[in-house]
């Protein structure tokens, strides 16, 4: 009769084999939590930092009221709406640094129109859109037609802008605007206020764009592998100038809102609104899709440093605290972006 014999090197392999499964599943668990962290730490951020000012003896009775969060809804729609206008061109990895200056512009432009020339709400509306849209179409086709550097000619149009400004309003300040576009700016609807409303026709209407349009996809391309969209017949240089456009678009809508909120306008009125505008668009890209600039993204980097800043003030921290944790925010998600999108094309290669 033929035994078995156990070869012992067969069985010592086999046990090392299912010694290695809990091995597996513990290294498999451990990579499921890393990539959950690295997908949703910003989001946990931002729901950590509102418990806390929630709870916080020093901001809880007034961080937590419904008037406060209302403000923070309100006044943040203008810095989302700039952030949707940044992040366009920025999915095809192009800068656009005029965005302040923009709604500066067409800020005065809206309410010199509804105060002095006394159009109707509408006309005047149009008026600041098609502004910003106008100074967007000159920087795509300085952009894309002379294959210049996005980040030298947008700071360029910022500075003329700035100047453009003063010489408009002639540093005055441009009251008078109609009391509808007064009304829309501190109304509310269905206990939400009507900028909070446009912000999220905008999120939308962006997201519309980037995910299920032709343009958004051929956008993505160009950030991705631009050499590779000409190969495959992506018009780059008409795409790029598309997207400074919708960004220039944008920021008219944005600065439409601010005259409703504020009620006129002025030289530089919007140009603070480009850092932290900025500061959401990359500490987005550092979440639910790290490496890449998406809409939801943007608009929880807009809510985390509003909320942070919001309830650092109501700490009552020095006013050198908000301009330096801003500042601070920049540096740290364009470094981490970078870093992330380094390692999306790494993957993608």
């Amino acid at each position: 009769m033929n035994q078995r014999t156990e070869v012992p090197g067969h069985e010592a392999s086999r046990v090392s084999k299912t010694a290695e499964i809990p091995s597996r599943q513990v290294s498999g668990s451990k990579a499921a939590v890393v990539d959950f962290l690295s997908k949703y730490a910003l989001v946990a951020s931002l729901v950590g930092l509102t418990l806390y000012f929630a709870i916080s003896p020093q901001t809880s009775e007034t961080f937590s009221s419904w008037t406060n969060v209302q403000t923070i809804v309100a006044s943040e729609s203008v810095v989302g709406i700039v952030a949707l206008a940044a992040l366009v061109p920025l999915v095809a990895l192009r800068f656009d640094l005029s965005l302040g200056a923009n709604v500066t512009v067409s800020a005065i432009a809206t309410a010199h129109a509804v105060a002095y020339w006394e159009v109707p709400t509408a006309v005047g509306v149009i008026i600041g859109i098609s502004t910003g849209a106008l100074i967007g179409l000159v920087n795509g086709l300085l952009v894309s037609l002379f294959q210049a550097n996005s980040l030298v000619i947008t700071l360029g149009t910022a500075t003329l802008l700035s100047g453009l400004s003063a010489l408009f309003s002639g540093y005055d300040i441009i009251l008078g605007v109609s009391d509808s576009m007064t009304d829309f700016g501190a109304t509310s609807f269905l206990g939400f206020p009507k900028p909070a409303w446009l912000l999220l026709i905008c999120v939308l209407a962006v997201t519309v764009l980037l995910r299920y349009t032709v343009a958004g996809r051929h956008l993505s391309l160009i950030g991705s592998n631009e050499k590779a969209a000409k190969l495959v017949g992506v018009p780059v240089s008409r795409m790029v100038a598309f997207s400074f456009v919708i960004a220039g678009a944008l920021a008219g809508v944005a600065a439409v809102l601010l005259v409703c909120r504020t009620g006129s306008a002025s030289t530089g009125s919007g140009e603070g609104f480009m850092l932290p505008a900025l500061a959401a668009v990359f500490l987005g890209s550092t979440t639910i899709k790290p490496g890449r600039f998406t809409v939801a993204g943007a608009i929880v980097g807009v809510f985390f440093v509003a909320v942070a800043v919001n309830g650092l003030t109501l700490s009552g921290v020095d006013d050198w605290v908000e301009p330096t944790f801003t500042g601070a925010v920049v540096v740290v998600a364009v470094a981490l972006s970078a870093v992330l999108m380094a390692r999306s094309r790494g993957e993608r290669l």
